[in-house]
């Protein structure tokens, strides 16, 4: 786990993580190099420097410990294959899964309620439900439990 300087504010976190989640989410659906799509996003949305610092953090993160995070989840969403899941839902959560393990000076608790709010505001009706649950199992199986 490695800490993160103290400039990154709650609410400089807060849309870093919907900022993310887009920048993931056109990953998906759009066959560009992450830069290109980050320069893209950069150049046409004005977000402040702190959350736009943060959200890029994230979204390195995720894709660098991929491979890891949807074998996690994948243990913890039995019942649905990593690449069947909704692509909003899946990359809400590799972004709580990633925040969770590998940036320490964030509450686990916090992650996760930040994940369910993005998944209330850009998933569907369960997905929020959805979220929790997967998010939940792993923070008392994989970080509590430690």
């Amino acid at each position: 786990m490695e800490a993160e300087p103290p400039h990154f504010s709650r609410k400089a976190r807060h849309k870093a993580r919907a900022i993310a989640l887009q920048v993931l989410y056109q990953k998906e659906i759009i066959e560009e190099p992450l830069e290109n799509i980050w320069a893209f996003f950069c150049k046409h949305y004005q977000y402040p420097k702190e959350s736009l610092d943060y959200a890029w953090k994230l979204v390195q993160g995720v894709v660098e410990n991929q491979p890891q995070i949807d074998l996690l989840l994948g243990q913890y969403a039995p019942h649905w294959q990593i690449e069947r899941m909704p692509f909003i839902e899946r990359n809400i959560l590799r972004l709580a899964t990633y925040e969770m393990l590998y940036i320490s000076d964030v509450p686990p608790k916090v992650s996760i309620n930040e994940a369910i709010e993005l998944a209330k505001i850009y998933g569907s009706k369960t997905s929020s439900t959805f979220v929790n649950a997967i998010l939940d199992a792993i923070y008392h199986k994989e970080i509590k439990g430690k």
